[in-house]
C-alpha cells in the first residue's frame, strides 16, 4: 500500500451549464467537490480537478448561493480555487491516479453521462485496479462505463446515487434525460439507498458511490478505506 501522501486522486466535474431545455443554470454542486477536496487533502494526498472542457468549470448557482462550511473552506482556499478555474481537459489527462471521483451536480447527466473520453479513462482505471467513485448525480457517469468482460461496469455490484423520489422532490424528474436511479437498476446494478437527503454511501470493492450532496464526506472516507486497503 501506498502511504496516502503519496496517493493522486483526480476529482471529476462537469462541463455543462444549462438545465435542459429551461433557462436555467446548473453545473457541479459545490459541497460534492469541496468536501472530498478537504477529505483527500487532509489525508495528504495529491488532488486534481478534471472536466470535459477544462479550465473553469461551472459550480450549479443553488449551490454557491447558501454554501455549507466545507464549501466556505473551500472558496477561501486559493489553491484550490486556482485548481477549479483551470481545471484539466479529461481527454488529455495521461498519467495514472489512484482513485477518480466524479462530483455531481445536474450538469453531468447531459455531459459527464455521454462523454466517451471519461468512460475509457475510467474503464482502463478500474481494469488497472484504481478506485472508481461517484456521488450524488455522479454516477450517471458510470452508466456508459463497460468492464473487461463488456457488461456494465456497475452490474452486479451494490450501488447508490440520488433517487428517483428526491429527483421528483426537486421537481426535476421531468427535465433530466433519464432517471439515474432507474437506470443504474436497469444495467444490473444493485441500488441501495437511504432516507431523502440523509447520508448514504455504499462500497464494492473498488466501486464507491452515495446518494446525495450529504453524502460526499461518507463516499471520501469510503475511498480512503479502499485505498488503505490496497
Amino acid at each position: 500500500m501506498k502511504a496516502l501522501a503519496a496517493l493522486k486522486i483526480l476529482l471529476i466535474v462537469t462541463s455543462h451549464e444549462q438545465l435542459g431545455t429551461t433557462q436555467e443554470r446548473t453545473g457541479f454542486w459545490l459541497e460534492e467537490l469541496a468536501a472530498p477536496y478537504q477529505e483527500f487533502s487532509v489525508a495528504g494526498a495529491q488532488v486534481d480537478i478534471a472536466s470535459p472542457r477544462g479550465g473553469k468549470a461551472p459550480a450549479d448557482p443553488r449551490s454557491v448561493k447558501d454554501p455549507s462550511e466545507v464549501s466556505r473552506a473551500f472558496l477561501a482556499d486559493p489553491k484550490a480555487v486556482k485548481k477549479l478555474e483551470h481545471t484539466l481537459v479529461l481527454e488529455e489527462v495521461k498519467e495514472p491516479y489512484d482513485a477518480y471521483f466524479v462530483v455531481g451536480g445536474h450538469g453531468v447527466m447531459w455531459d459527464l453521462a455521454v462523454h466517451t473520453p471519461l468512460q475509457r479513462l475510467l474503464a482502463s482505471a478500474y481494469e488497472r485496479g484504481a478506485v472508481v467513485a461517484a456521488v450524488c448525480h455522479g454516477p450517471a457517469a458510470l452508466v456508459g462505463v463497460k468492464g473487461s468482460d463488456g457488461r456494465p461496469l456497475v452490474a452486479g455490484k451494490r450501488v447508490a446515487g440520488f433517487s428517483n423520489e428526491e429527483e421528483v422532490a426537486v421537481k426535476l424528474d421531468k427535465v433530466v434525460p433519464f432517471a439515474l436511479e432507474t437506470r443504474l437498476r436497469e444495467l444490473g446494478g444493485r441500488y441501495e439507498r437511504g432516507p431523502m437527503w440523509g447520508s448514504f454511501a455504499v462500497r464494492d470493492g473498488r466501486l464507491v458511490t452515495g446518494q446525495n450532496p450529504a453524502s460526499s464526506v461518507a463516499v471520501a472516507r469510503e475511498v480512503l478505506a479502499a485505498l488503505k486497503e490496497q
